[in-house]
């Protein structure tokens, strides 16, 4: 859900951010900090596959050799600069399903409206007259 609220009229994240996420999929992730059994998901940009790739080498890498390019200081310029290939920022998967940059309100309540619709629609799934059988 955090990407999802990163997405919203009220997140202090710059637009072409947000814009970012609205026009990327589920595939602009990549997941950094494997070898250093600490890892996260972020945007897939230059930073982030310049740390897969040190990682991937032979013996893999050493946070030292990591932590300039992911400093969060300079994931926090990304988000008041909007440029999304500055430095390491959050994304988790769900961004393939974000299309637009609504209100909290309105989020929430399209949330509430979409699992009061799922729910309703459970009892379908219900065998009424019928013994379990095992």
């Amino acid at each position: 859900m955090g990407t999802r609220f990163m997405c919203t009229e009220e997140a202090e994240i710059h637009p072409n951010i947000k814009q970012k996420i609205i026009d990327s999929s589920e595939q602009d992730t990549v997941h950094i900090f494997r070898t250093l059994h600490n890892t996260a998901r972020v945007f897939k940009n230059k930073v982030s596959q310049e740390v897969v790739r040190l990682e991937r080498r032979p013996g893999g890498a050493k946070f030292e050799e990591l932590r300039d390019l992911v400093s969060g200081q300079r994931g926090r310029v990304v988000y008041e600069n909007g440029d999304p290939d500055y430095g390491i920022w959050s994304a988790g998967i769900a961004m393939g399903l974000i299309k637009d940059a609504p209100s909290c309100e309105v989020l929430l309540r399209r949330i509430e409206n979409e699992a009061e619709t799922i729910i309703a629609g459970l009892s379908n799934l219900v065998v009424k007259n019928e013994k379990a059988r095992l």
